[in-house]
């Protein structure tokens, strides 16, 4: 496995949610730098016994803004 996605949205109050595509991995920050420490710590402890981790993690931010 070489990478893994983690698909991230940024709430109404300025954190970010931080969810993997392929595995049950969810994590959430109050802002960008924290929210990449707990990406890298929640896949480190959901790969922790694995025999193959992933060599990368992509967070791929989604943004929706609506104009009037």
């Amino acid at each position: 496995m070489d990478e893994i996605v983690f698909e991230v949205t940024q709430e109404g109050d300025g954190g970010y949610v931080a969810e993997c595509l392929t595995e049950s991995i969810f994590t959430q920050a109050d802002d960008w730098d924290a929210l990449r420490r707990n990406v890298k710590e929640a896949a480190a402890a959901y790969y922790f016994d694995h025999p193959r981790k992933p060599a990368r993690i992509r967070l791929h931010l989604v943004r929706d803004e609506v104009l009037a």
